[in-house]
């Protein structure tokens, strides 16, 4: 009981916290802004930006694919691509993109029998998008810095890159990860699960190939989802230079890391702030993500049609044999 109450307590207050940010910035943004954009807006440049938007978890996919190979995994790629859609569903109600994470990691290493080294390819995947996102963020400052001008923007950038390399320095230092564990000796079955895991992360070790090209494709979907940005910009007749989504784009996934339903209210405050510096009304800016959450619970969608799909009826009716078999007051 206590465990189901944490559940759904954690449940509440990310929800509360996605219904809080959108209540705030509602009552501070002309909402008819954001109906009239929405409402006027190019359905091919929207059709468009959703393509867009699939491309890139295309390419984020393949990059899981890659480092799960290079790990030595054996798995198929439909499954690794059924459970990659799965847990973009899930996003869509666990706490941001790591609840989806857990879900697809969960679920091909039932089908493989290799949970450490799953979780571990989910890990430095996320460690590899993250590269990706600081350098796509650098490079785009570096030469927009003069039309931008911003010292918040290049402190974030700053602040990601910092993170960034203290991630990988302790992942692959074996001194520093072994003292990392040591917060976790009140915990011994988590501490031996997590020296456990930075063995398996050492296997990246000397696979500079595989760890370059998996960087390259995080730069490339970071380019490509600024892109998805720009054509719903363009879409809702704001006439925006490229160079700003590639700045802001990364800015804002980071953003969504923090606890909310699918980064719901934490993404729109970030648009919303990062776009008013370049002239954009909020309840346009409001309008662009929204847009762009939709595209997310189409891709969603996807995922949650797969995963019943994918139920056999024999899988059903064994799932009912067991409920007949359970007693009522059980």
């Amino acid at each position: 009981m206590k465990e189901k109450f944490k559940v759904v307590w954690s449940f509440f207050l990310r929800f509360g916290l996605s219904a809080a940010l959108l209540a705030w910035l509602f009552s501070r943004i002309d909402y008819k802004h954001t109906l009239a954009a929405i409402k006027q807006a190019d359905k091919g440049y929207l059709l468009a930006a959703f393509l867009v938007f699939f491309l890139t978890c295309a390419f984020i996919l393949w990059r899981w694919i890659i480092l799960m190979k290079a790990l030595g995994l054996k798995f198929k790629r439909v499954s690794a691509a059924r459970w990659f859609f799965i847990g973009q569903f899930c996003n869509l109600f666990l706490p941001t993109s790591v609840g989806g994470d857990v879900i697809k990691a969960l679920g091909l290493a039932k089908e493989t029998s290799h949970k450490p080294k799953i979780f571990v390819s989910i890990v430095l995947d996320r460690l590899t998008g993250f590269v990706g996102i600081v350098l796509v963020a650098s490079i785009s400052f570096f030469f927009g810095r003069k039309i931008l001008g911003d010292s918040s923007v290049i402190v974030s950038i700053v602040s990601m890159a910092a993170i960034s390399l203290g991630l990988g320095t302790v992942l692959f230092s074996r001194r520093l990860y072994s003292w990392a564990c040591e917060v976790f000796s009140f915990w011994p079955k988590a501490k031996e699960g997590l020296k456990n895991l930075h063995h398996d992360i050492l296997l990246m070790r000397g696979k500079h190939k595989e760890f370059l090209l998996t960087v390259g494709i995080s730069m490339v979907s970071q380019v490509i989802l600024a892109y998805d940005f720009y054509l719903v910009a363009q879409g809702m007749h704001q006439r925006i230079p490229f160079v700003y989504f590639i700045i802001f784009s990364p800015l804002v996934c980071v953003v969504t890391s923090l606890p909310s339903i699918g980064g719901l209210g934490v993404r729109e405050m970030g648009w919303v702030y990062l776009l008013a510096k370049v002239g954009v009304l909020q309840g346009v800016a409001l309008a662009l993500s929204l847009l762009n959450f939709a595209f997310m619970v189409l891709i969603g969608l996807v995922g949650g049609v797969w995963y019943v799909a994918s139920f056999s009826p024999g899988r059903v009716q064994h799932y009912q044999a067991d409920a007949q078999l359970k007693p009522r007051n059980a």
